[in-house]
């Protein structure tokens, strides 16, 4: 494997330092991206435009695998988010869209995609990938039962729901 090569991670950030942990990883020379967004705020005597993490207590960070202890010994890091055992690998297109969006849009917001049982949706990751299913129920917040209807057969999985996208009834 390339240790050359660097990828984007997700980080915790302790609760709003966002910016000051963008700030020190920069300074330690480190490629970071906290996604800002303009917002309009009323001040009691005038409107003013200020810029807020979209992401509330995420950073990204670009790096190689030997600076990930460096990334977690700095101030205001809590964690690299994971996935499956290891520190999330986020895809350079992904950090793209982003830019890409927060430059033409503004007052934009993140907001978790929120699932409710017989919602219809489509897996997006995995042996099933672009099979269409049905939510079962809702697992420890983050995990959802969800029911594959194919070959004759309902097959029942646990899928993480950031593999699944909705579908428009």
């Amino acid at each position: 494997m390339n240790s050359d090569k660097k990828n984007w991670y997700a980080l915790y950030t302790k609760p709003r330092w966002e910016k000051k942990v963008n700030q020190r990883l920069q300074d330690k020379h480190l490629e970071t991206y906290c996604p800002l967004n303009k917002v309009r705020r009323k001040w009691s005597d005038r409107m003013k435009v200020v810029e807020e993490p979209l992401f509330k207590s995420y950073v990204f960070v670009r790096i190689q695998d030997e600076d990930r202890t460096k990334v977690r010994m700095t101030e205001g890091v809590v964690n690299f988010v994971y996935w499956e055992g290891k520190p999330a690998v986020v895809k350079d297109k992904e950090i793209e869209i982003i830019r890409k969006f927060l430059n033409e849009f503004q007052n934009v917001w993140a907001e978790p995609i929120n699932l409710l049982p017989e919602d219809r949706v489509r897996i997006n990751q995995g042996l099933f990938m672009d099979k269409l299913a049905k939510v079962k129920k809702m697992v420890n917040n983050n995990k959802v039962q969800v029911i594959i209807e194919s070959i004759g057969y309902s097959l029942v999985a646990l899928i993480d729901k950031s593999n699944l996208s909705t579908i428009e009834k």
